[in-house]
């Protein structure tokens, strides 16, 4: 998943249950991925403006997590922003030509995606839809369910950041988990026990340039094609990968209002704004 990624498993047969995980997340990879010509994702967009497309039950049910994405947060969880990246060259320190974001800009828009039971549709040429907004966390949670199916018991899945825990260690003591400074790679600005569940963050630090003093990151605002400013990170505690996930990342798209939306949400987070100040969940409120 052009990151780095991990199975830890302990017990008897914990190679064995560990492939197994491997297996599911290579799987998801090969069946998915944005980057490989022959993903169902691919299929889907290569006829863009053109025929409906057929979809088996796994894909439409991530059709149907895309699309919930997209109305619980107000349409700014959009798996169709994706194409912006066609403006925004990460590798690159300069800003996007006015004329190509607002081309891309244009082809953004999850509500315009046409939709019935085992198809999809994109009505525009150079539309393009993709899961890489909750990918990896949809991979991590199939993994440890996977693992846990086969009689896994103690350990976890860790897909670049994203971890979904599905038991203790053998005497029982949590994982702990660490939380990256998103200024200092090798620093962490807390750690997390954790037994059960899953952690995942959104930050500004993964992809990103820096010009004339300001920090442009990969996380856009679907509305304006420009990055988000506000946070440097959010993490967030969850019962699923892909919950955590996709709270996380909406709470650095909701920007200033984010901190009352993690609140409304009941789950535990971390986050650290613009100046490095740590925001944490109230304790009493918080349910994971």
């Amino acid at each position: 998943m052009a990151s780095a990624c991990e199975i830890v498993v302990a017990g008897a047969d914990a190679a064995q249950l560990a492939e197994i995980g491997s297996a599911e997340v290579r799987r998801i990879e090969a069946k998915y991925s944005r980057y490989r010509p022959q993903t169902v994702v691919a299929r889907i967009n290569a006829q863009a403006g053109g025929d409906w497309v057929e979809c088996d039950p796994e894909t439409d049910e991530l059709l149907n997590v895309a699309d919930q994405l997209y109305r619980s947060s107000g349409g700014l969880f959009d798996a169709s922003s994706g194409v912006l990246r066609k403006a925004w060259d990460f590798k690159l320190a300069q800003l996007p030509d006015a004329d190509t974001l607002a081309q891309a800009a244009a082809l953004v828009g999850w509500d315009r995606v046409q939709r019935r039971v085992g198809q999809v549709r994109l009505p525009m040429a150079g539309m393009e839809i993709d899961f890489g907004g909750f990918g990896k966390e949809y991979a991590a949670d199939r993994a440890a369910t996977a693992i846990a199916g086969a009689g896994g018991r103690h350990g976890y899945v860790n897909l670049a950041g994203d971890i979904r825990v599905f038991g203790p260690k053998p005497d029982g003591a949590p994982w702990v988990v660490g939380i990256q400074d998103p200024r200092q790679a090798d620093r962490l600005v807390a750690s997390i026990p954790l037994t059960d569940g899953a952690l995942a963050t959104s930050g500004d630090y993964e992809r990103y340039f820096e010009l004339d003093g300001q920090r442009y990151c990969h996380i856009l605002d679907p509305r304006s094609g420009w990055p988000v400013r506000h946070w440097r990170s959010v993490s967030v505690l969850a019962p699923q990968a892909i919950g955590a996930g996709a709270c996380a990342t909406i709470a650095m798209l909701r920007q200033e209002d984010a901190i009352a939306f993690l609140e409304a949400t009941g789950l535990r987070y971390l986050a650290i704004d613009w100046h490095g100040t740590i925001h944490k969940s109230n304790a009493r409120n918080a349910t994971s």
